[in-house]
């Protein structure tokens, strides 16, 4: 080979090795076009709006998946539970220092249990209460807000309206109290039962003075003196007192089981009909005179004017 032809040959492959490299592979202009539009649309204002929003969307809906009875529209598999809901299941989860407060409410009185709750709140005894439901919707109505404080006990009376005072339904209504605060009783708790037409003015626990198996109020308008005796008031015409069953506190003890047990029992002997139309409020005097009077094991009352309890 001649210096002349060595040199050429130097030459063309110095100028091959000055070549930019070539893509084997190159996008075609389309796709290459498509690609940055892509990737310009994704970081754009729009593109970016866009992921925030699914973002949040994720952000509120994820942590709720797993609620049972939330997507399913089926609000009574969420509440079925508690059907199976028990007094002593209840009574455990409420009862705080061994004190459970205690009303029974049908649906047509939910705004009174408002008003009540309400009061109880504000005196910081709203975790003791347990409402005994006597109708499902109760149940259910009040476990949706307040899950675990209510709790029905078999059997269910029937379908309930606003039963007046000496109807039939109001009786079967109230009947039922002295039984289910005699459970509560024999499952080891104190109990303090409430009406719910009432409301608390102030905490009525400090007023539970001495170690007496029941307490509850005179509510008789004559004025007593405030060193006024704590035992039963003597019986009035009908041969007996007239102590409202309003607000009742109780301890488990034998005396206050003896009480319940022959509440029920004077109620048993007092059914209601059309010409008596008795009510739960004579047989809780009659059972409080009788064992008030027992020679052996009687009941420790303790009755305080309706004044000195604030309600």
């Amino acid at each position: 080979m001649s210096l002349y032809q060595r040199q050429q040959l130097q030459q063309q492959q110095q100028q091959k090795q000055q070549q930019p490299l070539v893509d084997p592979y190159p996008l075609s202009p389309h796709y290459a076009s498509s690609s940055r539009q892509t990737r310009v649309a994704l970081f754009s204002r729009i593109g970016l709006v866009v992921l925030l929003s699914l973002m949040v969307v994720l952000g509120v809906l994820f942590p709720w998946m797993g609620m049972p009875g939330l997507f399913s529209g089926n609000k009574d598999e969420a509440l079925a539970k508690w059907r199976d809901y028990t007094l002593a299941e209840a009574a455990a989860f409420v009862a705080k220092n061994g004190t459970i407060i205690v009303c029974a409410v049908s649906q047509p009185y939910l705004p009174f249990l408002s008003n009540w709750l309400i009061s109880i709140t504000r005196q910081n005894h709203n975790e003791k209460v347990l409402v005994v439901a006597e109708d499902y919707a109760t149940l259910y109505k009040v476990n949706e807000k307040w899950p675990g404080h209510a709790v029905l006990i078999p059997p269910a009376p029937d379908a309930q309206t606003a039963h007046k005072f000496g109807s039939q339904g109001f009786f079967n209504f109230t009947s039922r109290r002295p039984r289910h605060l005699l459970h509560i009783l024999e499952l080891g708790y104190n109990v303090m039962y409430n009406d719910v037409d009432m409301v608390w003015l102030a905490d009525p626990f400090p007023y539970m003075e001495g170690n007496h198996d029941v307490y509850f109020t005179d509510d008789m308008a004559a004025v007593k003196p405030l060193n006024h005796p704590h035992s039963l008031p003597p019986p009035g015409k009908k041969g007996r007192t007239y102590i409202c069953s309003c607000m009742i506190f109780l301890r488990p003890t034998t005396g206050a089981k003896k009480v319940m047990k022959k509440w029920i029992e004077e109620m048993q002997n007092q059914p209601w009909s059309k010409a008596r139309k008795s009510n739960d409020q004579p047989a809780f005097n009659w059972a409080l005179n009788k064992t008030a009077s027992e020679k052996s094991e009687k009941a420790k009352i303790h009755v305080a004017h309706v004044r000195d309890y604030p309600n």
